[in-house]
Order: structure tokens, then C-alpha cells, then sequence
């Protein structure tokens, strides 16, 4: 998360071909942050404005509005800001991070430090190690994030 509370959600990479269009790696699932039209923010507090974009081998190649092969150098490695999206049945991970983690019994279970990729279900890693998977949150509200997990599952943490 940027100073200003918005959130990174991409970086710009190196250019492709001679008429400004980049690489952007996009660090979000939501892939309407590249539509036409969009406005993406840089920490320098600049503005840029997706002209066209499409995805490319695990990428995206983008063309903002204004960019030459000379801004496009320039801008290199430049992270893309936006603000966050307002959706109050969603997870998000700049919310879970730091967020104290209980059980539905109130068993306080530490503090998540990471959310990490995972392909059958994202996991809350907590700092006493342990990973819970995120399908096991029950209620997130005020920075405390509820879980229901199976008996045993931390007990994995003691063997």
C-alpha cells in the first residue's frame, strides 16, 4: 500500500517496440484496472491513462496516453497506483495483513504477516508460523479476522 492508502496494483516494465507501448505486470486479479480509460496513479504523483492494453504471456502490454519510446523508457519499473475498490464482501489482503487472528471461541491465534498464493485456497500465515487457509474466515471486522477451523489444525504446529 502506497502513503496515501492507495494500493499498488501493477509496475511498469520495460518498453515494446518504437511507439511507447510497455509490459506492465499487473499484482491484482482485477483486470479492469488496465481497461481503456483507466487512470493509474505513480508514487511521483503523476497520472497515466490506459489508451489500449492486452495480455501477453502472463503480462499485459499497455499503451497509455502520451507515452513515446523515450517516456516509455523512462518510466520503467515504475509502480502503478490505484485506490481501493469499495466492495464490502470482499477479502482483501491489505486489510488481513496485521490483522489479529481469533477463533470463533476467541482463541487468539496471532497475527497475520502474509497472505499466500496458493492454488486450492490462499493462506492467512500467521507470525507464530502456522498457515490457516482463508476458506476457514467466518467475519472480518476492526482489523480482527474470525476463523473456524477444523479441530487439529494447529495442533499441526506442535508435531
Amino acid at each position: 500500500m502506497a502513503a496515501d492508502g492507495r494500493l499498488i496494483v501493477g509496475r511498469i516494465g520495460r518498453p515494446h517496440g518504437v511507439r511507447g507501448e510497455v509490459y506492465v505486470s499487473l499484482l491484482t486479479d482485477r483486470e479492469d484496472r488496465l481497461a481503456v480509460g483507466a487512470r493509474l496513479g505513480t508514487p511521483d504523483g503523476g497520472e497515466v491513462v490506459v489508451a489500449a492494453s492486452r495480455p501477453s504471456n502472463g503480462r499485459w502490454l499497455v499503451t497509455f496516453e502520451g507515452f513515446d519510446r523515450t517516456r516509455a523508457e523512462r518510466m520503467t519499473n515504475t509502480e502503478l497506483l490505484a485506490d481501493p475498490v469499495d466492495d464490502p464482501d470482499a477479502l482483501w489482503v491489505h486489510d488481513l495483513i496485521d490483522s489479529t487472528v481469533v477463533e470463533v471461541d476467541g482463541t487468539d491465534r496471532g497475527r497475520c504477516v502474509a497472505v499466500v498464493a496458493n492454488p486450492a485456497a490462499d493462506l492467512l500465515e500467521l507470525d507464530t508460523g502456522a498457515l490457516v487457509p482463508i476458506t476457514f474466515v467466518v467475519g472480518f471486522a476492526a482489523g480482527v479476522v474470525t476463523i473456524d477451523p477444523p479441530e487439529g489444525l494447529f495442533d499441526l504446529d506442535d508435531a
